[in-house]
């Protein structure tokens, strides 16, 4: 690649939830079923020259990460159903998170789209960890920053959040999920399911 593109594709509806160490945006590639192989190449680039560190994929499926596999960017899987019960999970997907961003880990998180179980997961987030005071005005400043309403599904996660214990006591008592993958370790775990379909 050479000039602009040497620098990768911005993903879609990219925006940083805390500054250059949290963001989210939709899956590389795009959130349609048929997307250009091309278009996943350079946002993975992207996301690689910007130094994310992992990505963490919230889809229920395995798309991509083969792909961010073979460019050598770590990921987590850590698959969301939009009719989960949030409360049997979210304290385990918190304190993993908690203990990425605290080793010094760059992460982008993402589901096909920037979807409500995207947004309310960084919502419940920033509740739980306190940076934000109550549910009413995490859901405000999450919407701000992601330029999109907040609904029924994310809303349930906030809720979730809010009745989960202190970090104090999560932390000390919670394992983080074993769902994750060094880049340097074969990880082409998409080929367990159904491939993505993708132009040439």
């Amino acid at each position: 690649m050479k000039g602009k593109w040497a620098a990768g594709i911005q993903p879609r509806n990219f925006c940083w939830i805390m500054q250059d160490r949290l963001a989210v945006c939709e899956r590389p590639g795009g959130q349609s079923e048929s997307h250009r192989r091309v278009r996943r190449t350079e946002e993975i680039l992207w996301i690689r020259k910007q130094g994310f560190s992992r990505v963490v994929s919230l889809m229920p499926s395995t798309h991509n990460l083969h792909s961010y596999s073979e460019q050598k960017i770590a990921w987590s899987h850590w698959p969301l159903s939009d009719t989960e019960e949030y409360d049997h999970r979210l304290g385990t997907l918190f304190v993993e998170l908690h203990s990425l961003l605290s080793r010094g880990e760059k992460l982008l998180v993402h589901r096909r789209g920037l979807s409500d179980e995207v947004c309310g997961l960084m919502a419940g987030y920033l509740l739980w960890m306190g940076m934000v005071p109550d549910e009413s005005q995490v859901l405000v400043v999450v919407e701000k920053m992601t330029q999109r309403p907040i609904g029924s599904v994310g809303r349930r996660i906030v809720s979730a959040a809010a009745a989960l214990p202190s970090p104090e006591v999560l932390l000390a008592t919670t394992s983080a999920p074993d769902t994750e993958a060094d880049p340097d370790t074969e990880a082409d775990t998409a080929s367990d399911a159904a491939p993505d379909t993708e132009e040439a």
